[in-house]
């Protein structure tokens, strides 16, 4: 098991330069920069800014530590982001570190609705097959993966806060200086708390990202469950004289989630790093609506240093979901 994470970490390494190099090319090759405005900085002004951010060197060049790409590839291997071209004086990794505290509660939040309401159903669905709660679960399920979450969103604020006026929809409503990097602060726990939430604001974002997947976790929950029922197993569990819930809870549904955790983990992954569309309909400030705001302003620094940690984010999870494998199915050995 060590052998195979330490290759795996690795690996980790290759994947984020060509993911930075990809990204740095792209970028750089669309045309104008970070300091084009309609009316022209003065020129001196325009040199200086170009000189402090390496925006007068080549993009890349034979002599790679004398261009752009050198000079941004020396930084992030000394683990520097660099600055943002935007919010003057202000690194990078802070402005990420202070945005990913709203994303990670919005995407965790999502995460669980997904994973709560998607296995219920799936596993409801499964065990009154071919019934009216079966026929319901389908056709949640079928809606809820054919509509897109900024689709979704909007139809939610112009129902449940315009006309009905329920909810708000302005802001995040999780705690405020959640210091999610530092456990041992007080701060840390303000999200377990109840009273610390507004959940005014919190649900209906957290409807708008979650349905999606709470729709596939259903489908995949109630096929995977359908094919275990059917297992010898399951039929000598009940011959033994098993009650009804220690057969669905200890057999059926323990073997049916090895299938289900190959997708929950991409879909945590996906749903803490892809809000960007909810959050810039619900004007949560995260990374995604800074990162949205930062192709628009063509802020290098922070197109590039949300690319990386996101990257980097993804890696670490697909790897924890494979290690999970082996905790839910003892079968499953990594060398």
């Amino acid at each position: 098991m060590t052998a195979y994470i330490i290759r795996r970490l690795i690996w980790m390494v290759p994947l984020l330069w060509a993911v930075v190099t990809i990204t740095f090319l792209l970028m750089h090759a669309v045309e104008g920069g970070p300091f084009s405005r309609e009316r022209p900085l003065p020129e001196a002004a325009l040199e200086n800014l170009n000189r402090k951010y390496h925006l007068d060197k080549p993009v890349i060049s034979l002599d790679v530590w004398d261009s752009q790409y050198g000079h941004y590839m020396w930084d992030l291997a000394h683990f520097d982001l660099g600055q943002s071209f935007y919010v003057q004086d202000r690194e990078v990794s802070t402005l990420i570190k202070d945005g990913f505290e709203t994303s990670l509660q919005l995407g965790i939040s999502a995460f669980i609705f997904a994973v709560i309401f998607g296995l219920a159903l799936g596993i409801i669905s499964a065990l009154n097959h071919n019934g009216p709660l079966d026929y319901v679960g389908v056709f949640f399920s079928m809606v809820g993966a054919s509509m897109p979450n900024f689709i979704l969103g909007t139809f939610l604020i112009v129902i449940f806060a315009v006309e009905l006026g329920w909810f708000d929809v302005l802001g995040w409503g999780g705690p405020e200086n959640w210091d999610f990097w530092n456990p041992l602060s007080p701060d840390f726990w303000k999200v377990f708390v109840p009273m610390n939430w507004d959940f005014h604001k919190v649900v209906l974002p957290v409807l708008a990202l979650g349905v999606l997947p709470a729709a596939y976790f259903a489908r995949i929950t109630r096929a995977s469950m359908l094919e275990v029922l059917s297992q010898d197993y399951i039929r000598t569990a009940r011959s033994k004289g098993l009650s009804e819930w220690a057969v669905i809870l200890r057999h059926a549904v323990k073997n049916a989630m090895v299938p289900i955790l190959t997708v929950m983990g991409p879909y945590l992954a996906f749903l803490v790093t892809g809000s960007f569309l909810v959050e810039t309909v619900f004007t949560i400030p995260g990374v995604g609506q800074r990162f949205v705001e930062s192709v628009f302003q063509r802020d290098y620094g922070m197109i590039m240093g949300t690319t990386i940690f996101y990257t980097a984010f993804i890696a670490f999870a697909n790897l924890g979901v494979d290690l999970l494998y082996a905790f839910v199915d003892p079968r499953i050995r990594y060398s």
